[in-house]
């Protein structure tokens, strides 16, 4: 499925991935391939996805690696999945 992190800096990630977490605000989610549609509000906690997507230049730091999946924090945001595409709006 196809992953975009957004945030008010920048468009930080782009590209295919196996599959994302999330932190919701009724707690931790993750999303895979053919995802029902969902749109959720996302509070402070960590964005973890596994695949290699096109991180955007001078961001890398940001990204840390727990195994094989990256990771982002975010103070909170928003999530939507819909036809195999997830656009993550971070704060």
């Amino acid at each position: 499925m196809y992953l975009e992190i957004v945030t008010p800096e920048a468009s930080l990630v782009a590209g295919e991935v196996e599959s994302i977490t999330v932190p919701g605000v009724d707690g931790e989610f993750q999303m895979l391939n053919n995802h029902a549609p969902i749109v959720s509000v996302l509070q402070e906690g960590k964005v973890k996805f596994k695949g290699n997507p096109t991180i955007a230049d001078g961001f890398e730091k940001k990204f840390t690696k727990e195994g094989d999946r990256w990771v982002l924090h975010i103070s909170g945001g928003t999530v939507e999945c819909n036809n195999n595409r997830v656009m993550v709006l971070a704060d």
